[in-house]
């Protein structure tokens, strides 16, 4: 509006205006708005046809007035956020010169004399009024960042919201009574551990204790629309307040805790420290039980948000049902700190796919938890942004500010973020801001970093002292009434506190740790009658009618009705899509994602066909007659970390799904490798937690460089204890196979690391037949077909996986006395079958260990112990491969062409090895 006045007598105005009464959408929306006014004070027949002092008949002073009124409303609703206050120590807001009447060219008298209804609220007299109220909406105790968002029934919504003030209510005076109560008890919690336990680490959330009444009033709004669960994530401050006043976990087992007492059915779990644990409760609302989870997370602090959308999304399916969700039925909640939100690349990744088809959970409510201190890292060294939630702008996500010490203003906040949510199904933050009261943990001091900070907290009231004093000054209670509360609350944890100590009893109520320890998977039958395989085959080359699949696609697909006959010939994507389809049909669903996973990024799969005609998509396993498990593929965002915690939550709640996660490339699970450390292989040893999530990771060496080699075999296998994991390195699409239906059948869910081949994936040596599918198992460890019809000739057995096998068997320098077998199975590592093996070969003077990878990389650290136990003390154990290398694998291909050519002949050598020859090394 400010460039309209400013040409206010200037031809351009007249243009526009022309422009405006032929096409409104030709012309700017700051025009429209103003002309709208215009003919709001004037009617449209007094409509300026040009500035020309001639033909106008209106005030064109007071029209400039109320262009400039405008701007400033509007303003106001934009910037009125920078002038809330919003830090409960006193730092003033940043303000903005646009949100005063000066910077518009008016005064408070210039307001007066324009109608209310010229700026389109003819609730008011002026726009005086009109504007006053404005500022008591967007700068007064909740600053709305609401106007980014692109969809307009959204913004009209918050319009309406604001102005019928219905979700915005003030708390009565029995609903604040009870917020005093509930801050009380959070604040004694806090202040009693402090004197029973000092030292002891507990991450308090004193200085943002609203945030537990906050939660009290989401579940209860949630409960409301139809929420049956609500799951939430969170880091470590304020978790044992949330654990004990949100979850229902009893008090005394909270402290039996610090006085080191927990009851565990495993001895051998390891546990975790008490604000890491998770808990399952549950609380009435309206005569209705609404469950209640809080996931356990390690100290990585955000990387439990992606868990907990897998976990809603697994949780939000309707029983029955397949394919179906209920969205409000199950709300994720995420708690973030204020330096993590913005500092963490997970929490970016996690609102990316919050939209996406595969991800989708109808929206998450977020809280950042704003200490306004990271650690010891102050704001302007942890962001490059005003806000610590200004990421979650460039996703379209409404955000409202609020002062923790302002507990009204919270709840207020809380209900106007759940409504969003039940109405859009979309994300919403909340941004506490508050302070820390004390260190980082209990242990730290603050005035060592924060010094002029730290001062300024310990001079101001506690958050349940500043609502107190609220509540007295409006007349809700006296003094004495409040203190009452406070000596209330106090008496009632010392009291627990009390028995507890005398009773020397403290039980664990989180989900108990396994009975017994996870050893080998169980043996389940995996071979299907080879009608049942036909049907499947025969189905999935189905389409309909109207389906025009690529004629080069369909040629290929067609082939794999003549790989079930006799002469076989089935191929990898091949057996997994009638593993796939077996599973549908016992009423296993099967979930698969991945960057590439659709088509697969070796274009082997091809489980969704795109139709050449119209792009219309058709996914064959999702339309198999009979099946009674959905199946879901997706093409994932390009997203590593996210998107595998995100499986990895959802196969820990879908214990009736296969849920498979792929790598492009093997090499890309490096970046998700706080999801494998932290949450897939310790998380039954810390929070009695299972999964069976699959990783599907292309891993051999074709010359392709070090990033497309190796999945880093080495790692997962360093990682294996407890029977933790299950890691396999199939040869064939049989085995694979077998595998697959295994890891879906098991009763000892663990997850599943499988090493993917890539020139496997169609080599015909490879390839399978039908019989192997319908008679065969999974093998842990397969003996040489060849070898094995004359044992007494063999003098050296190599043992290897994968690729590297057919890179020997097929070579032309096959040494009959040299036989090769293949560990599909290295962990559980196969002990009894190695043995069983080597005892069938009577003449054996040595065995080996080959691999592709370096030395100090592959499966070779982690075999060599275990290979020399399997073998026997009668003969030494050797290794052949590449040496110990900074790399995983040569750049250029003829450096690729000679490592392999010379491990394949070192492997076939059965003479002795010359010196200078590091390629094959014994051991003792």
């Amino acid at each position: 509006m400010s460039a309209i006045t400013s040409v206010f007598n200037d031809g351009i105005f007249a243009e526009q205006f022309e422009q405006y009464r032929r096409d409104p959408a030709s012309v700017d929306e700051t025009w429209r708005q103003y002309f709208r006014i215009a003919e709001s004070l004037f009617g449209s027949a007094g409509a300026p046809a040009a500035p020309a002092p001639s033909g106008a008949v209106m005030d064109t002073a007071l029209l400039a007035k109320v262009a400039a009124a405008a701007s400033l409303q509007q303003a106001i609703r934009m910037y009125g956020h920078y002038a809330v206050q919003l830090d409960p120590l006193g730092a003033p807001p940043a303000g903005a010169d646009e949100l005063s009447p000066e910077f518009h060219g008016l005064t408070d008298a210039d307001l007066a004399t324009i109608p209310g209804a010229a700026l389109g609220d003819d609730r008011f007299a002026t726009a005086k009024d009109a504007i006053d109220r404005k500022r008591s909406v967007y700068s007064g105790r909740v600053g709305y960042e609401v106007w980014h968002l692109e969809v307009n029934e959204e913004r009209n919504w918050f319009r309406r919201a604001f102005r019928d003030g219905v979700i915005t209510r003030p708390l009565t005076a029995d609903e604040k009574k009870q917020v005093l109560r509930r801050l009380n008890e959070v604040d004694g919690l806090e202040r009693f551990l402090g004197r029973a336990y000092q030292g002891y680490k507990r991450f308090s959330v004193e200085g943002t204790d609203t945030l537990v009444p906050m939660l009290d009033v989401m579940i209860d709004e949630l409960g409301r629309e139809g929420a049956t669960e609500v799951v939430i994530g969170m880091a470590h401050r304020g978790r044992l307040n949330v654990l004990t006043n949100v979850m229902g976990k009893p008090f005394e087992a909270l402290f039996a805790e610090f006085e080191g007492r927990h009851e565990s059915a495993d001895e051998n779990a390891t546990g975790d420290v008490k604000y890491h644990m998770g808990y399952n409760g549950a609380r009435d609302v309206d005569g209705r039980a609404v469950k209640l989870r809080l996931m356990p997370n390690p100290s990585h602090l955000e990387v439990v948000n992606p868990v907990i959308e897998g976990v809603v999304r697994a949780l939000q399916r309707e029983p029955g049902k397949p394919g179906e969700r209920h969205e409000r039925a199950v709300v994720p909640v995420a708690i973030h700190g204020d330096a993590a939100f913005p500092g963490e690349g997970i929490v970016a990744e996690t609102l990316n796919i919050s939209h996406l088809n595969a991800y989708r959970t109808g929206g998450t409510i977020h809280i950042i938890v704003n200490n306004q201190v990271g650690f010891t890292t102050d704001p302007t060294d942890a962001r490059s942004t005003h806000y610590s939630s200004d990421l979650a702008k460039g996703f379209e996500i409404p955000i409202f500010h609020v002062n923790a010490d302002d507990a009204e203003a919270c709840i207020i906040a809380m209900r106007l973020a759940c409504a969003y949510r039940t109405t859009f199904g979309k994300d919403v933050l909340i941004d506490l801001v508050g302070y820390r009261r004390h260190g980082h943990n209990e242990g730290d001091e603050p005035m060592y970093t924060q010094p002029t900070r730290t001062a300024a907290i310990r001079k101001h009231p506690t958050v349940p002292q500043v609502w107190a004093n609220r509540l007295v000054s409006e007349g809700v209670l006296n003094a004495d009434e409040a203190a009452n509360v406070e000596k209330d609350v106090s008496q009632r944890y010392a009291d627990i506190h009390a028995r507890l100590k005398q009773s020397l009893l403290g039980n664990e109520k989180h989900a108990p740790w396994p009975a017994e320890s996870a050893g080998a998977p169980t043996p389940v039958a995996t071979g299907l009658p080879p009608e049942r395989l036909q049907f499947i085959n025969e189905s999935l080359l189905q389409w309909p009618a109207d389906f025009a699949a690529n004629p080069r696609l369909a040629k290929q697909l067609e082939r794999r009705r003549e790989t079930m006959g006799e002469q076989g010939g089935i191929e990898w994507g091949h057996a997994e899509a009638l593993a796939f389809g077996s599973l549908l049909l016992e009423g296993m669903s099967v979930r698969i994602t991945g960057q590439d996973a659709e088509r697969g990024t070796f274009s082997h799969r091809h489980s969704v066909l795109n139709d050449v005609n119209t792009g219309r998509k058709y996914a064959p396993l999702a339309n198999l007659p009979g099946a009674k498990g959905a199946f879901e593929v997706y093409n994932s965002a390009l997203s590593e970390t996210a998107v595998m915690a995100f499986e990895y939550g959802y196969s820990v709640m879908a214990t009736d799904t296969l849920t498979l996660w792929e790598a492009q490339f093997g090499d890309f699970v490096n970046v998700a490798q706080p999801i494998i450390d932290q949450f897939i292989v310790a998380d039954r040893a810390k929070w009695g937690q299972d999964s069976g999530l699959v990783m599907l990771l292309p891993h051999g060496y074709e010359g392709q460089g070090p990033e497309h080699s190796s999945a880093r075999l080495e790692r997962f296998l360093q990682l294996c204890a407890e029977g933790n994991m299950t890691v396999a390195y199939c040869s064939t699409p049989a085995q694979y196979f077998h595998l697959l239906r295994r890891q879906a059948l098991r009763t000892n869910r663990r997850p599943l690391v499988c090493m993917q081949p890539k020139s496997l994936l169609r080599l015909p040596q490879a390839a399978s037949k039908l019989d192997d599918l319908v008679h065969g198992s999974f093998q842990a460890v397969i003996d040489d077909p060849i070898t094995s019809q004359h044992r007494d000739d063999v003098r050296r057995i190599v043992f290897c996986t994968g690729k590297l096998y057919y890179d020997l068997s097929l070579s032309p320098t096959r040494n009959p006395q040299v036989a090769l077998v293949r560990v599909e199975e290295l962990y559980p590592w196969p002990h009894e079958e190695i043995q069983r093996i080597v005892d069938l070969y009577p003449a054996v003077e040595q065995v080996v260990w080959a691999q592709e990878e370096p030395k100090n990389q592959g499966a070779w650290t982690y075999v060599q112990p275990r290979l020399r136990a399997s073998a026997g003390a009668a003969v030494g154990v050797r290794y052949v491969g590449r040496p110990e290398r900074a790399s995983p694998a040569e750049g250029f291909a003829d450096a690729h062409q000679a490592e392999q050519a010379r491990i394949v002949a070192m492997v076939m050598d059965t003479g002795e090895v010359p010196e200078g020859r590091p390629a094959m090394t014994a051991t003792h």
